[in-house]
């Protein structure tokens, strides 16, 4: 893996969607790198500190949400005089974002007044009423010709199907939730999957023409549903839930056909291979006393203590480190809060957040529990290779941990003083984005290791 120099950020980065460059907020200044050489290609300035960045789909154009002013301006690569600014007035805007067609913004005001839908085509713009949530409650249909948008009024959740081309809506339904806490279309745009706040336990399914497919509760009492994710191929929906259980349910019956817990003993039977993360020492003979001063500043596992980052693989029963959050604060740190699937939708990682430095990733073709990686700190963030089933992870650290179906290892970071918090794949699996507080850089990635590989330091 080789690692690019360290840049300077202040905010939001990301990769373009065809990963030829990288946009880079610095305070005022939305910097445009190309991602082979590194070089700045555009520079753009904006009127305030960068709050948000979004690529569209087409890579051409990228938005800057200004949200302090608050404003949206949005550039064109191609066309560098090409600007746009969009200002709600007293409204505000409290969050935007591009829709499929990279041709409209779709921007939330203040309070959740309205949601607005700009053409950068023409001067027309769309109102929506009452948006449920800022940044949530808005999916788009993997086609791009629809949009579900949710909305509130008179006390009741309701579902609107807004045409991509017109922005017409084409029709809307109301749903049968307390709280309604988000929204996603499936894959293959055949379903709509609704859950509720944690206050009430209810995923629910409906059809595009507002039939409701299935209602599913798992219990009554107690915080209910934490996080859902459709698996990419559309055939699997994960549920994570506040009492630590991951349930999966199949699209054909909407039943769940596997329960995964998250408990901290593990104990055997199991097949799953447990990684833990320790300081090797390094064992320095008389030559290597000698090393220059430069040599021990460029090398983080010498400098620190003269040891090396390393996974050892663990026999169960092994007790994972366990967190028991208070009862009298709100938002417990409990609960599936990080969950996604890979790419071929075989894996699927989570992490339970009372255990915060335990990554568990299971097999679903299997129904069991195919690794657990331990930490010494919190993750982070994880992320998988868009290409392969290859999980990256981050804690804070100066090193990186991927996992693969072959095993798991280390990866130093040799620039000095810089702590990964957190890191983006671009489209091809060919590199990684890490940022650290205030700088960012990019990591080369080979292509996924053949053989088993349980520890290195490379």
């Amino acid at each position: 893996m080789e690692f690019t120099e360290a840049y300077k950020q202040t905010g939001p980065c990301c990769f373009s969607p065809n990963s030829r460059y990288i946009a880079v907020a610095v305070d005022y200044r939305l910097v445009i790198r190309d991602t082979l050489s590194f070089k700045v290609v555009q520079l753009f300035s904006c009127l305030d500190k960068i709050s948000h960045v979004e690529w569209a789909n087409d890579s051409e154009y990228i938005l800057c949400g200004l949200y302090k002013r608050p404003m949206i301006q949005a550039w064109s690569l191609t066309q560098p005089e090409w600007t746009c600014k969009i200002d709600e007035g007293p409204a505000g805007i409290a969050y935007a974002r591009w829709s499929p067609d990279s041709r409209h913004i779709l921007t939330t005001s203040d309070f959740q007044l309205r949601l607005t839908v700009w053409s950068l085509l023409n001067t027309a713009c769309v109102h929506v009423q009452g948006p449920k949530h800022v940044s949530k409650g808005v999916s788009f249909t993997k086609d791009g010709k629809f949009a579900a948008i949710c909305t509130r009024r008179d006390c009741k959740d309701y579902v609107n199907l807004l045409s991509c081309h017109t922005w017409e809506i084409m029709g809307a339904f109301a749903v049968d939730t307390l709280d309604l806490a988000d929204i996603e279309w499936s894959p293959d745009d055949s379903a709509i999957v609704i859950w509720d706040s944690p206050l009430e336990y209810k995923v629910l399914i409906y059809s595009p023409d507002g039939r409701c497919l299935s209602k599913y509760q798992a219990y009554e009492s107690g915080l209910g549903v934490k996080s859902v994710s459709w698996s990419p191929c559309g055939q699997y929906l994960a549920v994570g839930s506040y009492d630590q259980m991951l349930r999966v349910l199949n699209h054909l019956t909407w039943k769940t056909f596997a329960e995964f817990m998250h408990l901290s003993t593990v104990r055997g039977p199991c097949c799953a291979a447990v990684f833990k993360e320790v300081d090797e020492p390094l064992h320095l003979n008389m030559s290597e006393l000698c090393l220059s001063d430069e040599f021990l500043q460029g090398n983080s596992d010498v400098s620190e203590g003269h040891f090396r980052v390393m996974y050892e693989v663990t026999e169960v029963p092994i007790s994972l480190p366990f967190q028991k959050p208070p009862a009298d604060k709100p938002n417990p740190k409990q609960g599936i809060g990080l969950m996604s699937w890979s790419k071929d939708s075989r894996y699927i990682y989570t992490r339970n957040d009372s255990m915060p430095t335990a990554l568990w990733i299971w097999d679903i073709h299997h129904l069991e529990l195919a690794a657990i990686l331990v930490q010494k700190d919190p993750i982070r963030a994880a992320a998988w290779d868009p290409t392969c089933p290859r999980l990256v992870l981050c804690t804070g650290s100066s090193h990186l941990y991927m996992w693969t179906p072959s095993g798991a290892y280390c990866v130093s970071n040799p620039l000095p003083q810089f702590n990964i918090n957190d890191l983006k794949w671009n489209s091809d699996g060919s590199c990684l984005l890490l940022k650290d507080k205030d700088s960012f850089c990019c990591a080369a990635v080979s292509l996924m290791p053949e053989s088993s590989e349980y520890s290195s330091d490379d």
